[in-house]
């Protein structure tokens, strides 16, 4: 109740004392008050009860009559700052998202799906450190007019796999179906975050998938020693002794 009463930017300090606690409740209008719905407080307020004050001077006789045993007893405890619930916390659906912003506006269908490639390759490596796996992918495309289109979807199996979000983040750009497209920015996000701890992963019966695990794992071990941008995707890396970094499929270390 102090959090919805306090504006943005302020603190709101209710001391730990009975005085205080009513001090706070009393002139405070009925909705305020957990467990009073709109129909609960027209209720009350033929009677000329309309704030929580009010609420907590009411005998408890006609607040049972009016709303019946349980209610009445409930919020007339309430009223005077009593609350026995446990406080339970809930999860906050996370989030994380990164973008890369072209220096000039860039029409390449190569060049867009290369930094996608980079984008996922990032937001990969940072849910691996943090222990965290995404359930979802939402793609963001800025255009040169300024407008933009955004693209979401859930992800067969929660992963932190860099494989399996780059190949979302290109199947969510195909779909939008550009050309020529003027593109200014890329951002990608991962949506629904979860520790990855007890996240079950479904065994494919091919070694490839075992091997880009183990080469990832690899490529982790050597960004945490040597920092983050010692190793990256080889399609994402420039062109070397005229060889296209596009005609490897592993990572390149710099």
């Amino acid at each position: 109740m102090a959090a919805a009463a306090t504006p943005f930017g302020h603190i709101t300090v209710i001391a730990d004392d009975d005085a205080s606690v009513a001090a706070f409740l009393r002139l405070r209008p009925l909705a305020a008050l957990p467990g009073i719905g709109p129909a609960t407080a027209k209720t009350l307020n033929r009677y000329g009860i309309s704030t929580i004050g009010q609420l907590a001077d009411t005998p408890a006789g006609p607040l049972i009559r009016l709303l019946g045993a349980h209610a009445a007893r409930e919020l007339h405890a309430r009223a005077h700052g009593l609350d026995d619930r446990p406080v339970r916390r809930t999860a906050l659906v996370r989030s994380t998202s990164t973008s890369h912003t072209f220096e000039a506006d860039e029409l390449d269908p190569v060049a867009h799906r290369r930094e996608l490639l980079a984008l996922a390759d990032e937001l990969g490596a940072r849910l691996r450190t943090t222990g965290e796996v995404c359930r979802g992918l939402t793609l963001t495309v800025r255009y040169a007019d300024r407008t933009h289109t955004t693209r979401s979807r859930t992800l067969p199996e929660p992963t932190h796999h860099t494989p399996a979000l780059s190949t979302l983040a290109y199947d969510l750009y195909t779909r939008l179906g550009l050309e020529r497209a003027r593109v200014r920015q890329l951002s990608l996000r991962a949506d629904q975050l979860g520790l990855a701890d007890g996240v079950h992963h479904q065994l494919l019966f091919d070694d490839h998938d075992d091997k880009a695990r183990k080469l990832e794992a690899a490529s982790d071990a050597a960004r945490a020693r040597f920092g983050p941008h010692v190793i990256q995707p080889a399609a994402t890396a420039p062109n070397v002794q005229g060889v296209t970094s596009r005609q490897s499929g592993g990572f390149r270390a710099g």
